[in-house]
């Protein structure tokens, strides 16, 4: 029975976090508190507690909530292959989001978007390229997806000892790529190997290593289960084995769909309980209003319920949201920290890393003193291509074009058209065409490609044919027919592609028709300086693919097959176009010298990998070091090979840099059919180069490291 007088020591900042709930939800109704549990949760002006809504969005940037830096897609930082610039990247977010949070409460303002609890980052595997929102991934591999992921959410959430920055929400846990017009009623039947070796491995990195105190489920079923109400998933692998600690959030009326679509329930109120009884704490919807009916109908105990209320309110309380400001360190972030220099600059330079130049016949780099540049395509003034999907705004958006145009003398002429749609199957612009190459033209680039008006999610994308999802992966449109009129109208002269995209595109056939490919992804505000500092040499790329480019369609299973066989660089038995870590410079590199700190470990040991990396070209440049495992006397299905290891290092002409990685057990293990890994005996193959072992275009180098059984 409720009185009405209030405990008010939850306000008191000197007891524990724990304690300050317990006093606070105690007094709570049942109906307050279900109220609660949903993503608009409502004031209880009784208890001073203040509306909040939950759903905050922060894929590259803070999301629809007006003026951010827009940093690059998140594919393309992933192509950067740096950790400690993404973790910088997540640290500036973070500032921004606490800078707008304050200022939209000084306002008044406690509207959708400018919370503090971030539905970020999106850590699913990109297992095929006609997925829509696998430009929101961090690519196909796992160890990439999940060092990013955790740089992501410790830049994010900070390393108070006491109070959080943001609440950063890994997401859709788990096993969950498309297609995006099933999600609501498909099954993802895996085995528990690919769950374990594949699917599950970035979100336990994100939880035990990054501290991520909310995960977000998907919208589909895995193994039979709804993925925001698995007993398996949510309970048994997130808290009991992971020792999880935070909340779980629905995807956005993904409840609904357990009775409406996947029909494991018959009603709301069934759907509701078995939702929150097996993990899901916070409803983005409206399905957990029915919460009361459910306990009327003993279908759950109040006790259940009080579980998941005190799990959002500790994530409230460790925000400092019911704290004097003066005492939580991250209210006092000006907002001036919003596009200030720094974030601008860390925009150029993380729009430069993730550049990766796939061909370059020798005409790369340009000069700045050419006397005539055409520069052609629907993406060369295109706005919308630079900002991708789950973006911010911002009032300087710099297109390849504008680049360009800021970059070569002011003797240059430049000559510019769009010379076809985007992606309607219109006639060329012959008029285009003509005005910008002509017999003088030094060079021709031609920027095409995508946006996410043909790629992205389920119900955002209005032009695609496959809701949300690419059914085609070539250039879109008269693409293709564009660049074969360039290369005719050029008559000799260099032809460059530049193109923006989020996803990989079939360019056999784009390919031969041009000298030189810069793939720039959704590069962000600072997108089009980037790109002319990679054209001009101003910046030598040392961005490398995180996905597989695949020569067709036809390399491919079909869509909904989720088993890894046949899938991404670690499975597929045929060569792709550009492979997983491909990416070219201007100058070359060497490797020297890989040493084991052992030649030989038991089965629970680390072993310390070295190499010798030397620029043995004349410009300065990055390389990734990409470091490979091979388990090649393995008794179970296991990957080709698997990256365990990456480094982004600098280099001058002639340095040399020793790289070392170490490799723990869990680095080493196999899996059995029931998903139970294990590192067995046998000899291991490690491979460190400038791209995977088995690719001819990488300098790399091999040793063998071989495991016995311990000792008993």
């Amino acid at each position: 029975m409720k009185t009405d007088r209030v405990d008010k020591r939850y306000l008191d900042t000197t007891l524990p976090v724990d304690q300050r709930v317990d006093i606070l939800v105690s007094q709570m109704t049942r109906r307050e508190k279900v109220a609660q549990t949903l993503h608009q949760a409502p004031p209880i002006p009784r208890l001073d507690v203040p509306a909040y809504t939950w759903w905050n969005e922060c894929l590259h940037g803070v999301a629809r909530a007006g003026v951010a830096t827009v940093f690059p897609q998140a594919v393309g930082m992933a192509a950067s292959f740096n950790e400690p610039l993404m973790k910088a990247v997540a640290t500036a977010i973070g500032d921004e989001a606490r800078a707008k949070h304050h200022q939209a409460l000084r306002q008044e303002n406690r509207d959708i978007y400018f919370g503090l609890t971030f539905w970020a980052p999106n850590i699913n595997i990109f297992r095929d390229p006609r997925w829509g929102r696998g430009q929101e991934t961090y690519g196909e591999d796992p160890y990439l997806t999940a060092r990013m992921g955790v740089a992501f959410c410790q830049g994010l959430q900070g390393d108070h000892p006491r109070y959080l920055k943001l609440v950063a929400t890994p997401k859709h846990y788990a096993v969950h790529s498309g297609p995006e017009s099933l999600r609501h009623e498909f099954d993802a039947v895996i085995g528990h190997r690919d769950l374990r070796e594949t699917y599950l491995r970035a979100f336990k990195a994100c939880v035990t290593e990054g501290g991520a105190w909310s995960v977000m489920g998907a919208y589909n079923r895995t193994l039979g289960e709804p993925c925001c109400g698995s007993r398996l998933l949510l309970q048994k692998i997130l808290r009991e084995e992971w020792g999880f600690e935070g909340y779980v959030v629905s995807d956005c009326w993904a409840i609904k769909d357990f009775h409406a679509t996947h029909r494991v329930t018959a009603t709301p109120a069934e759907s509701a309980a078995l939702a929150l009884r097996h993990g899901c704490d916070l409803n983005c919807g409206d399905m957990f209003r029915y919460l009361n009916d459910a306990i009327e109908q003993g279908l759950l105990d109040e006790a259940e319920l009080d579980r998941s209320v005190k799990r959002l309110f500790t994530a409230r309380f460790r925000l400092g949201m019911f704290d004097p400001p003066a005492q939580v360190p991250f209210a006092g972030i000006p907002v001036e920290k919003v596009r200030c220099r720094e974030h601008l600059d860390l925009a150029l330079r993380m729009a430069r890393e993730s550049i990766v130049l796939l061909k370059n016949d020798g005409v790369l780099p340009l000069r700045k003193d050419l006397n005539r540049v055409a520069v052609v395509g629907p993406n060369a003034q295109n706005d919308v291509a630079l900002y991708a999907n789950y973006n911010g705004f911002s009032p300087t958006m710099v297109t390849p074009f504008d680049g360009i145009l800021a970059k070569v003398s002011v003797g240059t002429q430049i000559h510019y058209g769009k010379g076809c749609d985007l992606w309607r199957d219109e006639p060329l612009s012959e008029a285009d065409l003509n005005w910008c190459i002509r017999g003088d033209t030094d060079v021709v680039i031609a920027v095409l490609g995508y946006t996410t008006e043909l790629e992205g999610e389920e119900g955002a994308v209005a032009l695609s044919d496959g809701g949300g999802d690419r059914v085609r992966i070539g250039l879109p449109g008269k693409q293709l027919e564009l660049l074969r009129s360039c290369r005719e109208k050029a008559a000799g002269r260099p032809v460059v592609l530049v193109l923006l995209s989020g996803s990989p595109i079939d360019l056999s056939e784009a390919a031969p028709l041009c000298d030189a490919i810069v793939y720039a992804w959704y590069p962000g505000e600072q997108g089009g300086h980037a790109i002319a500092d990679v054209l001009f040499g101003d910046y030598n790329p040392g961005g490398r693919l995180p996905v597989t480019f695949v020569t067709s369609l036809a390399q491919l299973p079909p869509f909904t097959d989720y088993r890894m066989a046949g899938r991404t660089y670690r499975f597929m038995s045929e060569a792709p176009l550009y492979r997983f870590g491909y990416g070219l410079s201007y100058t070359r590199f060497a490797y020297a010298n890989p040493k084991l700190s052992r030649a030989a470990i038991r089965s629970g040991d680390r072993v310390e990998v070295t190499v010798e990396v030397t620029n043995a070209g004349d410009v300065a440049g990055d390389e990734v070091v990409q470091f490979y495992v091979s388990d090649v006397q393995a008794s179970v299905p296991v990957p080709r090979h698997h990256l365990e290891g990456f480094r982004r290092i600098h280099l001058a002409p002639g340095e040399t840099q020793t790289v070392c990685f170490e490799l723990t057990p869990e680095q080493l293990a196999c899996y059995t059919d029931d998903g139970t890994p294990m590192v067995e005996p046998g000899d291991f193959r490690l491979s460190l180069g400038g791209g995977q072992p088995d690719d001819p275009s990488a300098a790399t180098c091999q040793v063998v490291l071989q495991v016995t059984t311990p000792a008993p």
